[in-house]
């Protein structure tokens, strides 16, 4: 029996959203407004996607939409018209992007009885875009449902805020999380899923993102480079400017790779700090310091070949003969 790809019972974990959607979908009680508050890439996007042909299914259940009727083939083939998604273009969710958006949702959906808006990390919205958003929320059009999502309510604005019924997310398990890399990358090695899961922290987003971007291979080949060169002769020298290109060549998802360092870093130091004397304390506090100098040059947009060298030779140099 073919499953139903549309149902919550596919979203791994969140078993507390599921019960409240559930409870919804019962009751037809629908908000006009839904903020999903967790983590990025433990399923808020994906359970927006089961509720929006949830809500336009023919053949609806108690647990979602039935996975087989037209509307249902539109939302899994990616088509359907009324199903819009609104990301941040950069930095932050433009205020143009929000008033085109507000306009649109002034007119009827063009096929269905609900439309549904997803708005990514609202709590990228400058002031202007939210007031502007704001005014939707206080006065929502008909046959509008909107999804917001963010990390924290806190990031939210509290006007926003307080228009939205509250869905919790929460990281999964780590077999959680190996379940969706074995579901999403089928070719995976049940140690390379189990890695991923335990570095990406019950995100199974961020995990396949390390995966897919080639930045895991990267931080590998980088811990065992600096566990293994040592001195500064020329080839030394070469091996490392070489690998600072390489990680710069990264760009957006550089400090990703920095967050993987630090994480190797504490978790080495935690394993050895029985064991060891104050030099070494002192010589992991000094790689961390690296790391994060190196993410204040970044942040103020300080040339990224540059800044990835810098941080190379001071982690070599800090302790050369030691892994990390």
């Amino acid at each position: 029996m073919a499953v139903n790809r549309l149902s919550l019972s596919v979203l791994q974990g969140q078993e507390k959203a599921k019960r409240l959607l559930e409870r919804i979908f019962v009751s037809q009680r629908l908000a006009h407004a839904y903020l999903f508050r967790g983590p990025d890439g433990v399923g808020k996007r994906f359970c927006a996607l089961l509720v929006a042909a949830r809500l336009n299914c023919r053949r609806p259940t108690e647990t979602g939409a039935c996975g087989e009727c037209l509307s249902c083939r539109k939302y899994l083939s990616g088509n359907h018209p009324d199903f819009i998604t609104v990301s941040p273009d950069g930095a932050t969710i433009k205020i143009d992007t929000i008033r085109e958006l507000c306009r649109s949702l002034a007119y009827p959906p063009y096929e269905s009885p609900v439309r549904t808006v997803v708005l990514e990390d609202v709590h990228t919205l400058r002031s202007e875009a939210a007031n502007s958003l704001l005014k939707t929320l206080e006065e929502p059009p008909e046959h509008n449902v909107l999804i917001l999502t963010a990390e924290s309510s806190r990031e939210v604005l509290p006007t926003i805020l307080s228009r939205c019924q509250i869905i919790p997310f929460h990281p999964l398990s780590s077999a959680q999380t190996t379940l969706v890399l074995r579901q999403q990358e089928p070719e995976i090695s049940d140690s390379e899923a189990e890695s991923l899961a335990a570095i990406a922290g019950g995100s199974p987003g961020l995990a396949l993102m390390l995966r897919r971007q080639g930045i895991i291979e990267v931080w590998r080949d980088l811990v065992s480079l600096l566990a293994e060169i040592a001195g500064d002769s020329a080839d030394s020298i070469a091996v490392l400017l070489q690998t600072a290109e390489r990680i710069a060549a990264l760009k957006q998802y550089l400090p990703l790779l920095l967050d993987l360092l630090r994480f190797h870093i504490g978790d080495q130091a935690a394993e050895q700090l029985p064991r060891t004397g104050l030099s070494r304390s002192e010589s992991v506090r000094a790689r961390l310091a690296a790391i994060d100098r190196a993410e204040r040059r970044l942040a103020r947009n300080c040339n990224r070949s540059l800044v990835c060298e810098v941080l190379l030779f001071d982690l070599q140099s800090l302790e050369p003969r030691v892994s990390l």
